[in-house]
């Protein structure tokens, strides 16, 4: 389905926007992670563009994917997504699942760094030491930046709300390049990410007269570092694609073996 007339008012935007700030963090789980919070967010603007409910309910859980990202940058992503499916409908979901999958990371990075670094770091410690000696100015430049930032966040919104509708109009017939490299892109950020996130190593030692060989360093590493990482998150990926587990069944399931083979000394805690 394409949408030809622009449905939302800017009051559907900054609703949104303010339900998405609102759960960000509430509804945080180690499965989709902010996904439910942008489903949350986005649920209302998204009735008014899919008023048949199928389309609805396509929409609703594309959005339910794994999501996460610096809650300030995903005003951003959101706010263009919404352009992207207020114009294109359902022809956009592959392309709005790309573009959050291969944004929310550089994004994050970004929004790390500033938000979550630098601002409290800095403004902080001028602040508080400003408190120490008494002088409650510090407290109140804390507390204007601190809305001043909240109304930021909305146009933050705003502003991947008006680039949205500006990146499809440009994109054109380009739409579906575009979506192949988002998804590239979003396809290498993650890979990139399994050897910082998932840990893995083997703790038994082959042994020959004096000789020992950790098997793990002397082998494995060898032939590629993090080999057993990425070994098990595909072997995680067939598990779930494949529908026969549910997701918290695989959780409880490597726990257990974790446990197993921790226990008999084939495995061991990363140093």
């Amino acid at each position: 389905m394409i949408l030809m007339n622009k449905v939302l008012t800017k009051k559907d935007i900054r609703q949104a926007a303010f339900r998405y700030m609102f759960m960000a963090c509430n509804t945080f789980n180690y499965e989709n992670q902010q996904g439910p919070a942008v489903v949350f967010g986005l649920n209302k603007a998204l009735r008014k563009i899919y008023p048949n409910d199928e389309d609805y309910k396509a929409s609703l859980n594309n959005h339910f994917k794994y999501f996460n990202t610096t809650t300030w940058m995903g005003n951003l992503l959101l706010g263009a997504s919404l352009a992207m499916e207020e114009k294109d409908g359902t022809n956009s979901l592959e392309a709005v699942q790309s573009f959050k999958t291969g944004m929310m990371g550089p994004l994050a990075g970004i929004g790390d760094t500033l938000v979550w670094v630098l601002y409290p770091t800095i403004i902080g410690s001028i602040s508080a030491y400003m408190g120490l000696q008494g002088n409650p100015t510090g407290a109140i430049i804390w507390l204007l930046l601190n809305i001043f930032f909240l109304f930021f966040r909305f146009k933050l919104f705003d502003i991947g709300y008006d680039s949205g509708l500006k990146l499809v109009t440009a994109l054109g017939d380009k739409l579906s390049v575009f979506t192949e490299a988002a998804s590239i892109m979003g396809l290498t950020v993650v890979g990139a990410l399994i050897p910082s996130v998932v840990k893995m190593q083997v703790a038994l030692v082959f042994q020959t007269g004096k000789v020992k060989m950790p098997i793990q360093t002397q082998i494995l590493d060898q032939i590629m570092p993090a080999l057993l990482p990425v070994l098990l998150t595909f072997g995680i990926y067939k598990l779930i694609s494949g529908k026969k587990l549910t997701v918290i069944q695989i959780i409880f399931g490597l726990i257990i073996v974790s446990l197993i083979c921790s226990y008999f000394g084939i495995l061991k805690v990363p140093a």
